[in-house]
């Protein structure tokens, strides 16, 4: 038999039958234990509730207030910028040609993933540790910095008392705008370094050697990466020159900044640890004095003459590091200058680790340390667990300096303290002895 299908078409399909729908159950109203909290009830607020709120404070505008602001080497970098004439700001802050290496050389310390334990006991935070033969209640030191009190008028004098207040080491540098014995004078119960390039004349090194050692200075950091100046660009574009000069353009940047040159023109002139007078470029005052002749030799000879402790400063290879011990060096710092000499040059938180296996390899204890490109106490613990003794700051310390003096470089060291002791802490670790390479990964871009 033959089935007729017909089609479901809406117009012709018979409308259910009001009974087949099932009937929506009426709204219960909502058991008082559901109503809306008295909390959250609107309600006109009162003044009891709104006084403690209201925590309104004059505002503060000394300089120890704009210092306190500043949570971050970065922030004291823009207070610096904000104070500081633009070529002495751009001396300190620039890099030789494209600034490459130094863009690097902080990207390095970005790149890297901390690797906590867990359940330790971090109750209390011990940051000193071992440099040379002494103690230093931080694991950072204050790099030499050429010029500094064109920066800031206090330049050396603050940097090495606040290093004195901290009780770690100060290097003063040969191109320093302070003498050693000023800066002794200033710091007597500091823990003083010098930094020596060694001159084409060497009796006029002989004879700064002589006066680092009579000034009690324990450690002689002699720099090898300068054979001639490097290309700093923003100095050229600035015209910058020592002392700076008064042209239209500094003129012109003085009235926003009139508080640096107050200071700048109100105390004593620019006077260097190795020469009493200069005037003219930075690179051809670098040019006129750094020997491009220097060899191995010359180490040696530097090694009988010191009889503390000598640090070769400027290493860039394993390679190089090998060998300066071998001629005597109590220790190297691996350096590219800041960024300041050669660009694309080698990153020193890189050569970091092949330098430590080199050395626990030949059984030496010559002391390894680090600088460029250290922004913040979480880089120093970096730089520590991958086999460094200790580190430098020169821009850091810098910065605070410009923006705000003595205080200011005091400001540089309470941050990075504060920084390195919360990051062990997260780390689980309670004292530098126990950080490791496992407690840091170098991430693979």
């Amino acid at each position: 038999m033959t089935h007729t299908i017909q089609p479901n078409n809406p117009e012709t399909t018979p409308a259910p039958d009001a009974t087949d729908i099932p009937a929506i159950p009426a709204r219960t109203p909502a058991p008082a234990s559901l109503a809306v909290p008295a909390a959250l009830k609107r309600r006109i607020p009162k003044y009891s509730d709104l006084a403690p709120l209201m925590q309104f404070k004059k505002p503060e505008f000394s300089k120890e207030a704009r210092l306190k602001r500043a949570s971050s080497i970065w922030e004291l970098r823009d207070i610096a910028r904000r104070r500081t004439p633009q070529a002495p700001f751009d001396y300190t802050d620039g890099a030789a040609e494209e600034e490459i290496t130094l863009g690097r050389a902080r990207q390095a310390f970005r790149d890297i993933e901390f690797r906590p334990g867990i359940l330790r006991n971090v109750s209390a935070i011990d940051l000193s540790t071992q440099i040379l033969g002494k103690p230093s209640r931080l694991p950072v030191g204050i790099a030499p910095t050429g010029f500094t009190r064109m920066m800031q008028s206090e330049g050396e004098y603050a940097g090495s008392q606040a290093a004195e207040a901290a009780e770690i080491p100060y290097t003063l540098s040969t191109m320093g705008t302070a003498s050693i014995e000023d800066v002794a004078a200033a710091a007597p119960n500091g823990r003083n370094w010098f930094q020596l390039y060694l001159w084409t004349d060497r009796d006029r090194s002989l004879e700064l050697i002589d006066r680092a050692a009579k000034a009690g200075n324990d450690t002689l950091m002699v720099t090898v990466d300068t054979a001639v100046a490097g290309a700093r660009l923003r100095d050229v574009r600035n015209g910058m020159t020592i002392p700076p000069a008064l042209t239209l353009k500094t003129v012109l940047d003085a009235s926003y900044r009139p508080a640096w040159w107050f200071n700048f023109l109100t105390h004593e002139p620019l006077t260097f640890a190795s020469l009493s007078r200069y005037t003219g470029t930075v690179a051809d005052l670098i040019n006129s004095m750094f020997d491009p002749t220097l060899t191995f030799e010359d180490l040696d000879w530097l090694r009988e003459t010191w009889k503390g402790k000598l640090v070769v400063k400027g290493i860039q290879t394993v390679e190089d590091a090998r060998r300066v011990v071998d001629h005597g060096a109590d220790g190297v710092v691996l350096s590219n200058h800041g960024g300041r000499q050669l660009d694309r040059a080698p990153i020193p938180f890189h050569l970091l680790p092949e330098v430590k296996q080199a050395f626990t390899a030949d059984n030496t204890d010559a002391a390894i340390m680090l600088d460029t490109g250290i922004m913040s106490g979480a880089d120093i613990v970096a730089a520590l667990a991958l086999g460094a003794d200790f580190t430098l700051i020169g821009r850091a310390y810098l910065y605070g300096l410009m923006a705000g003096g003595r205080a200011g470089v005091d400001r540089t060291l309470q941050i990075l303290e504060k920084d390195m002791a919360r990051t062990m802490a997260l780390l689980g670790v309670s004292g530098i002895s126990e950080l490791t390479p496992e407690h840091v990964r170098l991430l693979n871009k």
